[in-house]
């Protein structure tokens, strides 16, 4: 199994930008697939998740501004994030959270700044 993150990159405090994560190896469409981030001094944390029917559920304080969402189609997963602050900085990793071993993506970085 493979996952790709990508979509990663500088943004402005305040801005938005779209991560993507293509999933190779699998029946795409059956699997829960997650994001999480490790922000500089945190352990990495949960953003949230995805159910195959599109059932979400989110980390604490993320469900106001992250959105997650998936096409089946593209066997693509996608983090919406809006209203960006340099908090938000950091690795953002794609996974299949009840794959044993649990499988990540290599990541994708986040600067906000301005």
């Amino acid at each position: 199994v493979e996952l790709v993150e990508s979509g990663g990159g500088l943004v402005q405090p305040g801005g938005s930008l779209r991560l993507s994560c293509e999933v190779s190896g699998l029946i795409f469409s059956i699997n829960v697939l997650a994001w999480y981030r490790q922000t500089p001094g945190r352990e990495r944390e949960l953003v949230g998740q995805i159910t195959g029917r599109g059932a979400t559920n989110y980390g604490d304080s993320m469900k106001d501004r992250f959105t997650i969402s998936r096409d089946n189609a593209k066997n693509t997963v996608y983090l919406e994030m809006n209203s960006l602050k340099p908090e938000d900085t950091g690795v953002y990793y794609c996974s299949l959270p009840n794959y044993r071993p649990q499988a990540w993506g290599q990541g994708t970085r986040v600067t906000v700044s301005s």
